[in-house]
């Protein structure tokens, strides 16, 4: 089987440990630059390039997006979708789940526990959106931020509204969110492959720091999860459609809170922290998905 894992840096942790585990099991891998793919559509059907060459005979492929070029690399990944190649990650889940504030809305609609959450297009009823939120401190986060960049915690009412009058300026759009103090600066990732946990870390920010991402000098350990941990992110990842995702959670006296659901999450915390294998778990769900895929259809009988 030819496995394609759609990324930009064949270097990168994640996109060299997905490359390994193909080759462990017996299948050809390769990695393709989703950006320098071209997308052709004619009449006699769909087709992709890459630098040049037409790609035939890929039986499945790994999306590896970045949030930055989400709407192109999306656009690849359907044209394989139309091509009746297998994607381990829905075109369709990773833009839901890359909309902030969509995502937001759908996890909301699932009844999930999550931070109380609100959004304004009218920057000038600062009082009235912090009500809905509570008292500060409140945290304050770009529509746009990746890996803890663009969140800014407002330790008074009067900081928040200085922030959202600030940001309203430039015109960028934020989300207003209640600040979960006991989390302690820490949260908690799941990681899911088809509907199954197959790691969980807890990750905690450095003394000082509200943000726990690991790119923001944070450190991970492994983690049981309560079951209502593994409800909520199994839920989570559900309402999105996605079958690969990173569930990201903070604890609460209300119980788990889900903060957001990534659709492409980094394999090398998750790894080093469970010492699981997680990269030939999903190898081991496109195998299945794609023999599934090919499995003839029974015979209906006359």
């Amino acid at each position: 089987m030819k496995i394609a894992v759609l990324s930009r840096n064949p270097k990168l942790y994640s996109t060299r440990r997905l490359v390994e585990a193909i080759k462990e099991r017996g299948h050809e891998a390769s990695v393709i630059d989703h950006l320098k793919c071209d997308i052709i559509m004619d009449d006699t059907g769909p087709s992709i390039f890459h630098k040049g060459q037409k790609l035939t005979d890929i039986d499945a492929v790994i999306p590896r997006i970045g949030a930055l070029v989400t709407f192109y690399g999306t656009a690849v990944v359907r044209q394989f979708e139309m091509m009746n190649v297998f994607s381990a990650v829905e075109s369709q889940a990773i833009t839901r789940s890359r909309d902030k504030l969509r995502s937001l809305q759908i996890l909301s609609r699932s009844g999930v526990g999550m931070p109380k959450t609100a959004f304004t297009n009218y920057s000038k009823e600062e009082n009235n959106i912090l009500k809905h939120i509570g008292q500060a401190p409140v945290v304050i986060k770009l529509l746009e931020g990746t890996q803890g960049l663009g969140v800014v915690l407002a330790e008074t009412n009067k900081a928040a509204k200085s922030v959202v009058q600030a940001f309203d300026s430039v015109k960028t759009r934020v989300i207003l969110q209640e600040f979960i103090e006991e989390a302690g600066g820490a949260d908690i990732r799941a990681f899911i492959v088809n509907g199954e946990i197959v790691g969980a870390m807890k990750r905690q920010g450095k003394e000082g720091e509200f943000r726990s991402n690991l790119h923001r000098g944070g450190q991970a350990n492994v983690i049981k999860l309560s079951r209502a941990e593994k409800t909520s992110a199994l839920s989570a990842a559900k309402s999105m459609g996605l079958a690969i995702a990173g569930v990201d959670m903070l604890q609460s006296k209300k119980g788990p809170l889900v903060l957001e659901v990534n659709s492409s999450p980094g394999l090398e915390g998750i790894e080093f922290a469970t010492g699981v294998d997680i990269t030939g778990k999903i190898v081991e769900y496109i195998e299945r998905s794609v023999a599934k895929k090919r499995k003839p259809k029974d015979k209906v009988k006359a």
